[in-house]
């Protein structure tokens, strides 16, 4: 392989601006096809983007000998089925977040793709944000990590965005596996697990506050790590709009890091008593750097930056905070 032609399973609004253009923009990359069983949408996308092939069928694409990746961007539900049938047809597979639709399918997943190349869309450890702030953790600028503090609080859902298509499946368990803590928390989890490595314990609990839909809306969660370092989370998607949050923090025995997940590119450091403000520049395509990466993997000039192993770590920490156990 010395392109890695990609086929897209399910070019719906994840890859219009996040992903989908990236594909065509790093070295050695080129998007050769995508899919979407409506069949004007996908032409349309099709044209849009400037994508030579288009298909209404998962499998037709796979099985196209031109194509040589698959970019697995279904709701959850979907992912095992097709990415299995990818690693079966010899392709490797980027798998959208969360890797599935619970931990036990994301398994199934993983131990097929011993003998294949498998990466899962936890994009932020690549963007340089996430990558500054290892560093910054593991500069000892802070000291020894003591504990991280995550609020991620939002307002309910309207009841014009539960009409939406792009957000029903969102807070369908039985598409998703969960709600927006399912479509959100991955991102979170995995840096935790990326910068902090083994857990020794994890538990939590959630609940449907709102009653607004049938996944869970408010969800709390603790990961004591084999280092000993303590997590704190809570995820709220039904509070009042002055409570609404999303920030991470790390304490250490010498000072702060705090840093927003989905906001702003900026880091701010508290060392005795004075600030210090770090800001990077804003990302087009927010996937392009884990892309790059997972294209130098699947031509072997590289690590994988985000392996299926590490996929299914995330799945079963959010079953662990949402009192549910892999089988």
């Amino acid at each position: 392989m010395e392109t890695v032609q990609w086929g897209i399973i399910g070019c719906g609004d994840v890859t219009e601006v996040k992903s989908g253009p990236a594909f065509n923009k790093v070295p050695n990359s080129k998007l050769l096809a995508v899919m979407r069983r409506n069949e004007e949408k996908v032409k349309d996308y099709a044209k849009k983007h400037n994508v030579p092939k288009w298909y209404t069928d998962a499998f037709e694409l796979i099985n196209d000998p031109e194509i040589n990746a698959i970019y697995v961007a279904t709701p959850p539900l979907q992912h095992e089925e097709y990415a299995i049938a990818a690693i079966n047809a010899g392709k490797p597979v980027y798998i959208e977040k969360p890797m599935a639709v619970d931990a036990a399918s994301a398994k199934r997943i993983a131990d097929v793709a011993k003998n294949n190349k498998v990466s899962v869309a936890h994009y932020r450890r690549a963007q340089p944000l996430f990558i500054k702030l290892k560093e910054l953790l593991e500069s000892d600028i802070i000291g020894e990590i003591r504990y991280i503090n995550l609020k991620f609080l939002q307002v309910p859902l309207s009841n014009e965005d539960l009409q939406l298509p792009k957000v029903q499946w969102r807070v369908d368990p039985a598409l998703a596996g969960g709600g927006l803590f399912h479509d959100l928390a991955p991102h979170q989890l995995d840096l935790m697990l990326y910068y902090f490595g083994k857990i020794k314990n994890a538990s939590g609990y959630s609940a449907n506050q709102g009653r607004a839909y049938y996944a869970d809306d408010i969800v709390s969660g603790n990961i004591l790590f084999e280092s000993g370092v303590i997590f704190q989370g809570l995820w709220c998607f039904n509070v009042p709009k002055e409570e609404a949050v999303d920030k991470c923090e790390f304490v250490g025995s010498k000072g702060k890091i705090s840093v927003s997940i989905f906001g702003e590119p900026e880091i701010t450091l508290v060392i005795d008593g004075k600030f210090t403000k770090i800001t990077l520049d804003k990302l087009q395509h927010v996937q392009q750097p884990m892309i790059e990466k997972v294209v130098q993997y699947f031509l072997g000039e590289g690590e994988n930056p985000s392996s299926a192993d590490e996929g299914v770590e995330v799945m079963t920490l959010l079953e662990a905070f949402t009192n549910k156990s892999i089988k």
